[in-house]
């Protein structure tokens, strides 16, 4: 406490199976602890320790009573601690954001973090304005002195409510998603109702970003009253559309407004020139196109990237050009950094517009290959431009996994140049109007060979039985609809797709085959989440192109045989198939494999050996496979590059292969509620970088291996293995002596709720290492 007092050093109390107040007043069982451990010490000792314990106990910390499993509260102490060194540091990335610390004043005296309460907070403004810049320097800002924060981008885009649908389960989809990030939380994190927020959250200090928000349900389902939230607590909520949190009851509201001419000309000279000032000779220029540009943000971003590096006179040869289509409207501006582009660059970017918007870099780029030459370097000129931006810019996302981002107006105004193209949707290369998509499908006669892509989001659609037939030209198909149901009809079809295939997302496809595409040689990704598919073709099919499938939550598929001529696939997707019985041997066919998700394949029994063919695997998921017994031996070839493996509540597994000791690279190993599990192969002391062992819920298990090693182990959690009867303390039973410290311990778990369950130190383990024993 001397130290936070004088250092201004963080303080963060673990309360473990005692209460606060206990400790606030050194009573109950921790007070009698207590003043032994003062026998012998002076009174001004004694004094400076009960002022000391007093004052730590008001302080924000965590109390082990909220976790039922103490492994996942080491964890999440752990991460969340870490979290909080990280962005200690201030942040510098906004420093050359011109009018960004006037921003921060005016918002600082809305939200007023010195106060107590909680308080929901409005950012609001027209697109392009700035809004999401400013909540993210502001979260830079401050979410090192929460206990938990998240920034929630693009909220309106994480899920659209279907037409008819259940505004419960709409509500209940959003808190999953927001309490799932909030709280680092696994991806199938599932909550059973809307008042899980609140017991969750109502003692904790959090932050909470929900960017982009334009609809009541989103913040009814994610910050609906200011009680969910402990103390301390800030909601900020952007959005264009003030009336939202006028029906919420926000009356904290920040407008943004325009910046001033002066910072108007900063923020475009720092785009055309990467400084706050014109370049000698430019004054005049540089006022006049400002001025055009009506000093909005965006469209200043998006001119100061096109003038960049331009002669005084190429810009005086722009000039009469912008005077006669620029009136300061906002369309205006960004067609202008369009029409710059040249025609191959025009194309990519209405491709993004229209369908691979907020799409991985990797996927965007082999999708567009066969259209476009240099792909990559086609997108480094549109964000360059300013017409789009990457992901991986702010985070560390690596760059191959991170996204293609177009801002929402640019997207608009991508879509607004393709519906321009001709009257006749049919005539037009995308569609992406529902009304308009809904009129073709249903209309056999309709001439629609100039189509080459759909995007339908949501709703209900009719699809006739020749609606594709037409569509000779057609390559990226996306049918997104949320929710299942029978939102799309299909009459007598559907109708065989084009040849020239390459995207297939059609989430909730109501057959049980895809007799649509007879020819699926050029198919590249395939993306039928929640179907009806039994299998996939009834005879074997050329696949040689695909690289990603995703059949997620397809419940009554069983056969997936059509696979095995899919030689350069790299992701598949079968979490949620429960009628899955087996995988085909052919699958060692898929040399390329890079990602394999079987979570809740609870009908999989086995699989295959030649499993081990896949030797490039980085991602293996087998949680809940609830009937598998056994993994083949030939895992171990499959493995080797793996750093997670989860084997979590397939209670059926009485064993493992020694081959798992190949998978040298592990660093978490989760076999968590495998109750019929027996013991672990020694080879298992093989993982030489394996820093998390879940053995919990393991009912059957009765002895680790001796030669398990600790060297990097910083948690192993035995919680519930009641039949354990051994375990290797001493350390000549435990190999790399060299880094055992006095820093680590083993902590038991008892039953009893009182203050023995404090963890003790028995012996020195491996550095840093929580083990939770079943004691």
């Amino acid at each position: 406490m001397k130290c936070k007092e004088e250092l201004g050093q963080m303080v963060i109390p673990v309360f473990y199976e005692v209460d606060p107040s206990d400790v606030k007043k050194q009573a109950g069982e921790f007070g009698k602890v207590f003043k032994k451990t003062c026998k012998g010490k002076t009174n001004e000792v004694t004094r400076k320790w009960s002022q000391a314990l007093s004052k730590v106990a008001t302080l924000a910390g965590y109390h082990s009573m909220n976790w039922e499993n103490e492994a996942k509260m080491v964890e999440d102490v752990a991460t969340d601690v870490a979290k909080k060194l990280f962005n200690s540091t201030p942040s510098r990335d906004f420093d050359e954001f011109i009018g960004m610390e006037a921003h921060m004043n005016k918002i600082s005296r809305i939200l007023r973090t010195d106060l107590d309460e909680v308080r929901m907070i409005g950012i609001w403004g027209p697109a392009g304005i700035g809004k999401t810049t400013i909540a993210r320097c502001l979260f830079n800002q401050l979410s090192h002195t929460f206990q938990h924060s998240v920034f929630l981008m693009n909220v309106k885009a994480m899920y659209t409510p279907p037409i008819c649908s259940d505004d419960h389960n709409v509500k209940l989809l959003l808190q999953q998603k927001f309490l799932s990030q909030l709280l680092n939380q696994k991806e199938d994190f599932k909550i059973s109702h809307l008042g899980v927020a609140q017991e969750i959250l109502n003692d904790k200090k959090v932050l909470v970003v929900l960017d982009d928000s334009d609809r009541l349900v989103q913040l009814e389902a994610m910050a609906k009253e200011t009680r969910w939230f402990g103390h301390g607590s800030r909601i900020i909520i952007t959005t264009q559309d003030r009336k939202i949190l006028k029906a919420h009851g926000i009356t904290h509201i920040y407008k943004v407004d325009f910046p001033s001419d002066r910072e108007a000309i900063q923020m475009f000279c720092m785009y055309a020139f990467g400084q706050k000032s014109p370049e000698d000779g430019f004054e005049r220029l540089v006022r006049e196109v400002t001025r055009l540009a009506g000093n909005l943000p965006l469209g200043l971003r998006v001119m100061g990237s096109y003038f960049r590096g331009m002669s005084r006179q190429e810009w005086e040869n722009a000039l009469p050009e912008l005077r006669m289509c620029l009136d300061g409207e906002l369309e205006s501006i960004l067609m202008f950094g369009y029409n710059a582009l040249s025609h191959v660059n025009k194309n990519v970017f209405l491709h993004i517009a229209c369908i691979f918007n907020r799409e991985s870099i990797k996927k965007v780029v082999e999708h567009l290959s066969k259209r476009f030459l240099d792909v990559r370097q086609r997108l480094n000129v549109l964000a360059e431009k300013s017409l789009i931006s990457f992901e991986s810019a702010r985070t560390l996302i690596p760059f191959e996994r991170s996204r293609v981002i177009m801002h929402d107006l640019l997207v608009q105004l991508g879509r607004d140049i393709v519906r321009k193209q001709s009257s006749e949707p049919g005539q037009r290369r995308f569609l992406v109007d529902k009304r308009e998509i809904c009129e073709l499908l249903t209309d056999d006669a309709a001439g629609s060979r100039s189509v080459i892509g759909i995007m339908f989001g949501g709703g209900e659609i009719n699809v006739s039985e020749r609606a594709f037939e037409g569509m000779s030209n057609l390559q990226f198909l996306r049918l997104e609809r949320d929710g299942g149901g029978d939102a799309l009809h299909l009459f007598g079809g559907p109708s065989c797709l084009s040849r020239k295939l390459r995207l297939l997302d059609w989430r909730y496809f109501p057959k049980t085959c895809l007799h649509c595409i007879p020819n699926p040689e050029l198919l590249v990704e395939l993306i039928m989440h929640g179907s009806k598919l039994e299998k996939l073709w009834e005879e074997t099919k050329p696949l040689s192109n695909l690289k990603w499938v995703d059949l997620s939550d397809s419940k009554n598929l069983k056969d997936v045989s059509s696979l095995s001529t899919a030689t350069s696939l790299e992701e598949l997707s079968l979490r949620g198939c429960s009628s899955l019985v087996e995988l085909p041997s052919s699958i060692g066919n898929a040399i390329h494999l890079k990602s394999l998700d079987l979570t809740e394949c609870s009908s999989l029994v086995e699989l295959p050996s030649s499993i081990g063919n896949a030797t490039n695997l980085q991602f293996l998921c087998l949680r809940s496979c609830s009937r598998l017994v056994e993994l083949p031996s030939s895992i171990g070839n499959a493995i080797r590059n793996l750093e997670h493996l989860n084997l979590s509540e397939c209670s059926s597994l009485v064993g493992v292969p020694s081959s798992i000791g190949n998978a040298t690279n592990l660093t978490n190993l989760d076999f968590s509620e495998c109750s019929s599990l027996v013991e672990l192969p020694a080879s298992i002391g093989n993982l030489h970088k394996l820093q998390c062992l879940y053995l919990n819920g393991c009912r059957k298990l009765e002895v680790l291996p001796v030669n398990i090693n600790l060297k990097y182990l910083r948690l192993l959690d035995l919680t519930d293995c009641s039949l354990m009867k051994s375990f290797p303390k001493k350390r000549g039973e435990v190999e790399h002596t060299s880094d055992l410290s006095e820093e680590g311990t083993i902590r038991k778990r008892q039953r009893e709720h009182n203050l023995s369950s404090i963890p003790i130190v028995e012996e020195p383990q491996a550095k840093d290492t929580t083990m939770v024993l079943p004691f």
